[in-house]
């Protein structure tokens, strides 16, 4: 009898101790969870700059896997980090309200370098999955490719508070990862080189002198025959690229040799470095350079680019057709189909510079430019470049007309005055529609007119019209 009562109370004293065994764990389990909640966040917060100092941490997602709770403890657990840390309450509150199911996040790694991610070359939008049978725009993080991992800026620029607020406004406003962007400019280099370039002529003219330096420098008998290899080569898409843009292949290729001789010279400097070099040391046109530096950020996540690898010029024009990144996002095309708008690829170069003179205006099949004939004086005194419009009545009053006896109905006509020798007259030639579009493409009436002399002596190269300047 007295055996079966110690049974008893032995039975009934070990439910006991299980029960408070079991309860004490709990507590315990939702101090652990909120504390490496509460850490994450205070991390985070201190990488945010005082520039925004309210956009919340991205890095509060990438705590330890959370155990899923009821809604009255995850209640209970938000309320007692809201006593210690007031201030993140609102973001806690909004964060949960947000996340993902908790099956979902039991998937999230802890806060580790992430991993590089590999260039994808999806038929589809790189921005777009399916939902349902339906395209829906994604993004993919806002890490692009390459393996960047930083909690703060270092390296040549660290603690500029010119970039770190950049670094921040590009989190906030496009959703890039903070210690993406803190580990890609972390690496990128102050180049002292495209810092005295500026100084030096502040970005104008490398090409001293008048007209006849600039043909001489452009227009030579090796670039045309360059020219005229690279348009054998590259012929079908060409071809292609006028009947789908109306532009004469002459001027895609006459734009490419002015620019990178096809390819040979497309710029030593990491786009990257001469960017934010030029953001921060060119005060005259910060604002401009700040710009080209975000829209580059953005093209190498839409083209899973490493941003750390394109190199161009040191004013950080890129690819065949050297476009600023402004210019990419305007006007680069997928012209070879591959998902991916590559301005380093010649055919994807093709298509985007025939488009650009297309989105611009070009007149298909219209005259660019013809030498004039002069029967006065006045063509001395009279203004001219692309600057300037002109009717063919006021021209013909002034003694100037087509050497051709023939006015091209563009409805733009531009006189020009070239010098070809130095200390001699100026040659006059007349300017029409398209070559103003030319003048879009760089502000020169020297550069559109290398550009047409050296386009229509490919041209002649390989069996087209007659080269018509001398």
């Amino acid at each position: 009898m007295k055996s079966g009562q110690w049974l008893l109370k032995s039975i009934v004293l070990s439910s006991c101790m299980g029960l408070l065994a079991a309860c004490s764990t709990v507590p315990k389990d939702e101090e652990q969870s909120g504390s490496i909640v509460g850490a994450e966040t205070e991390t985070a917060t201190e990488a945010v700059s005082e520039a925004s100092e309210t956009a919340e941490p991205t890095t509060v997602y990438k705590a330890q896997p959370l155990r899923q709770t009821s809604p009255q403890r995850r209640s209970a657990s938000i309320s007692r980090r809201s006593v210690a840390q007031p201030q993140r309450h609102a973001s806690v509150v909004a964060r949960q309200r947000t996340q993902a199911p908790a099956a979902q996040v039991r998937q999230v790694v802890p806060v580790q370098r992430p991993a590089a991610v590999q260039p994808r070359r999806a038929a589809q939008s790189p921005n777009q999955v399916q939902s349902g049978g339906n395209p829906i725009n994604i993004t993919y993080g806002g890490r692009g490719t390459g393996n960047y991992y930083a909690t703060s800026l270092t390296g040549d620029f660290a603690g500029d508070p010119r970039l770190i607020y950049f670094i921040e406004a590009m989190a906030k406003r496009y959703g890039f990862e903070r210690n993406y962007l803190y580990g890609v400019f972390s690496q990128v280099r102050n180049r002292d080189e495209v810092a005295r370039l500026w100084a030096g002529n502040n970005g104008g003219s490398t090409t001293p002198g008048g007209w006849y330096n600039y043909r001489s420098k452009f227009v030579t008998p090796e670039n045309i025959q360059r020219g005229a290899q690279f348009w054998r080569q590259y012929a079908p898409h060409l071809q292609r690229a006028q009947q789908q843009y109306g532009v004469d292949p002459a001027y895609i290729v006459g734009i490419m040799g002015v620019e990178t001789r096809w390819g040979r010279i497309l710029g030593k400097h990491r786009i990257i470095d001469a960017l934010t070099t030029s953001a921060l040391v060119n005060e005259r046109r910060s604002k401009f350079f700040f710009n080209e530096l975000e829209n580059f950020m953005l093209m190498t996540r839409s083209e899973r680019m490493d941003p750390l690898e394109p190199k161009g010029s040191y004013a950080g024009a890129m690819g065949y057709g050297q476009f600023m990144p402004t210019s990419f996002h305007s006007y680069a095309v997928d012209f070879d189909g591959d998902g991916i708008k590559d301005l380093w690829n010649p055919v994807d170069a093709i298509g985007s510079i025939a488009n650009y003179f297309a989105r611009h205006g070009w007149q298909s099949g219209q005259a660019v430019a013809i030498p004039a004939s002069v029967s006065s004086g006045n063509f001395e005194n009279m203004p001219d470049g692309f600057k300037v419009p002109y009717d063919p009545n006021t021209l013909a009053r002034n003694g100037i007309m087509p050497q051709n006896g023939r006015w091209a109905n563009t409805g733009q006509i531009h006189l020009l005055a070239l010098t070809t020798v130095p200390g001699g007259p100026k040659e006059p030639w007349i300017g029409y529609k398209n070559f103003y579009v030319i003048t879009r493409y760089n502000h020169s009436n020297y550069y559109a007119m290398a550009v047409h002399q050296l386009g229509q002596g490919v041209q002649a190269a390989i069996g087209g019209q007659k080269y018509a300047s001398r």
